[in-house]
């Protein structure tokens, strides 16, 4: 009978204990801390959101009822509601999203050759943001409206392996096309956004650092044709254009030429117009590559519902970018850990399988390797309907 470690601590030893204590020292995390360090603090977070518990009274009572594991999991100090809302409120944020950083490149580098539908070498990104409702009276710092709050969650995804490179935390105000200043430019990588970060400025900035971009024209768009491209029309494709800008603004912010594509989507009759700075892919690959742009749609859907950024444990600022940055730490220790274990499961299926076993000593190779459970992720008989629901969140 196997005897090894729970199947909590199995997944929490993924985490690079020497980055772990570099970040918590950058700011001193654990100064005059004796009980319930930083490491505890972010055991009990990601045991929250690896068990799906709603609440820091759920979290309190789950762990006192286990409170003889408690040692095995890692976690050396007595967990109640009044501790873990302390460090939540106090210990500053940006020791999570440092060690979130710390681990992308690992991610990205197991990914690196995956495969996300697009015959294509470059880095593909695909830039979106999603906003997150919350109640003004209880997070007035977070205001949105003048009755409502809310924060935006702008993400920067590597399509192969959906891997979160950029994530920036903003008020529900902040318009998403601001984000793009923040951008440091990939020279040869696609960057795929909706039409929200249509700014021609910002365009012409990743078109001179030699990045590509596709993206959705608006209707008003005002262009002069220059060259037409021959397209097959049963594929959907109605036009490939080369174009300059003819508006007075659009026009001297992007004094380049740009293609067109238009395109006529059979699962909606929608007719949809892309703009992109590259010449070279097909008119189809082009298309391809903004279908591919659900992933980023499908991530935050996954998070919401697989990770607790959607019920927060804490009101304060700091409180609720603390949860964020360690439920993404926890995303991209599952990523790494499926990559290494050669795990052929989804990522939904493997949290699917943690959140009812972490209490288990089970090989944690042998319990996600286990055909019988099912592979699907959450509905997306539509796939989001891309075409249908294109605008944002």
């Amino acid at each position: 009978m196997y005897s090894g470690p729970l199947v909590f601590l199995q997944v929490m030893d993924s985490l690079p204990m020497k980055t772990f204590r570099r970040c918590v020292d950058r700011y001193q995390g654990n100064f005059g801390i004796k009980h319930f360090t930083c490491l505890d603090q972010f055991r009990a977070m990601a045991f929250a959101q690896l068990t799906y518990r709603e609440s820091l009274r759920d979290i309190e009572a789950c762990l006192r009822s286990q409170a003889n594991k408690l040692y095995h999991m890692g976690i050396r100090a007595k967990v109640s509601r009044s501790t873990l809302a302390e460090a939540n409120e106090k210990r500053d944020w940006r020791i999570y999203a440092d060690l979130a950083h710390s681990l992308i490149p690992v991610a990205r580098k197991l990914y690196q050759n995956e495969d996300f539908g697009v015959e294509l070498d470059q880095t593909v990104y695909a830039m979106d943001a999603t906003t997150i409702d919350l109640c003004l009276s209880v997070f007035p710092w977070a205001q949105f409206r003048r009755t409502k709050g809310a924060i935006k969650l702008h993400t920067l995804l590597d399509l192969r392996g959906n891997i979160p490179t950029f994530i920036h935390i903003s008020d529900g105000k902040e318009h998403e096309v601001n984000i793009l200043d923040d951008l440091i430019a990939e020279a040869g990588a696609f960057y795929v956004m909706d039409r929200g970060y249509l700014d021609f400025f910002r365009l012409y900035r990743l078109t001179k650092a030699c990045a590509f971009f596709v993206i959705r024209a608006k209707k008003n768009l005002a262009c002069q044709r220059i060259y037409s491209n021959p397209v097959d029309r049963s594929t959907g494709l109605i036009c490939d254009q080369t174009v300059v800008l003819t508006g007075p603004n659009s026009a001297h912010y992007y004094p380049d030429k740009l293609r067109r594509i238009k395109f006529k989507a059979a699962e909606s009759d929608k007719v949809l117009v892309f703009l992109s700075n590259n010449f070279d892919l097909s008119a189809d690959s082009i298309t391809q590559l903004y279908r591919s742009r659900w992933q980023i749609e499908l991530f935050f859907k996954w998070i919401k519902q697989n990770l607790r950024i959607k019920a927060f444990y804490g009101t304060s600022e700091n409180a609720v970018k603390t949860q964020i940055w360690i439920a993404v730490t926890v995303y991209l220790l599952i990523a790494i850990l499926k990559k290494r274990l050669k795990i052929e499961a989804s990522l939904y299926t493997i949290l699917q399988i943690l959140s009812v076993t972490a209490f288990e000593r089970t090989p944690i190779k042998q319990l996600l390797t286990d055909m019988g459970y099912n592979n699907e992720p959450f509905d997306i008989s539509n796939q989001l309907n891309l075409f249908n629901n294109y605008s944002g969140h």
